[in-house]
């Protein structure tokens, strides 16, 4: 694995994964907004449905990698995007939008970084974020057990990320900041084709920091025992696909 992302893997399952960002976005209620930004916006796919929304504004995006950058202004190229830190990163005081879809969980401090973001937000101006919440599914979980089965676990015993916070930790730090604040689960049942292409999926996230320290043999033996895992997990339905269970915590926070 290299150290930076790649858009084409992240992209395999680009309809599933814009879904998120769509019914985020359906929920912000603003129809005027002039200057939007798209947090960790990645090869542009959830940039794109802020152009729509909003074509009167002006709508820029910021992501680590230079690969989803790239892609983002292939299909942009209109759009700014700049390379970025989501956890050092302030608005300025015109911004009506900051939007954040599946980011903010790589950050082990983000709720601290979510109120300092909305602090610096005028009235009216809304942070909507969407984040997984699937450290618990057998996705995730079989990862850190597939893991430490490894004789080369001790490279990964840092692999796993933290898991999200309870969500009232999140309404009372955003509130505290003098929002309004909508906050809710949505459960998404993605049909795969089989466990290979469940591990596809994961491969461009989750999966990313457990094979990013291990050499070309390493990966090839967590893959396969992973693999095998996840085909003995995620039972077959009646047509021969299996439903990835994929919970996610939606947050709009409107500054009042």
């Amino acid at each position: 694995m290299t150290r930076d992302w790649s858009a084409a893997q992240y992209l395999l399952y680009a309809d599933e994964r814009t879904r998120p960002a769509r019914d985020l976005l359906a929920q912000i209620p603003t129809d005027d907004a002039r200057r939007v930004v798209d947090i960790g916006c990645g090869p542009g796919n959830s940039t794109e449905l802020l152009v729509a929304r909003w074509p009167q504004a002006e709508v820029s995006g910021f992501d680590t990698s230079p690969a989803m950058l790239a892609d983002a202004r292939k299909r942009l190229p209109d759009v700014a995007f700049f390379e970025g830190d989501a956890g050092t990163w302030m608005p300025d005081g015109d911004t009506d939008v900051v939007f954040a879809n599946a980011i903010f969980q790589w950050l082990p401090d983000h709720r601290q970084v979510l109120a300092r973001i909305l602090s610096g937000m005028k009235a009216g101006a809304v942070l909507a974020v969407q984040m997984p919440d699937n450290l618990g599914e057998p996705t995730h979980r079989l990862m850190s057990e597939t893991a430490r089965a490894m004789p080369f676990a001790a490279k990964l015993t840092e692999a796993a990320r933290d898991p999200l916070l309870p969500v009232s930790s999140y309404y009372d730090a955003l509130t505290a900041c003098g929002a309004s604040v909508d906050i809710w689960h949505t459960i998404y049942n993605h049909p795969m084709k089989d466990a290979a292409a469940i591990v596809e999926w994961v491969k461009s996230t989750g999966l990313r920091p457990f094979l990013a320290p291990l050499d070309q043999t390493e990966q090839d033996q967590f893959l396969h025992a992973y693999q095998a895992a996840i085909d003995a997990t995620y039972s077959p339905t009646i047509d021969g696909t299996r439903l990835l269970r994929f919970p996610r915590l939606f947050i709009v926070a409107r500054k009042t």
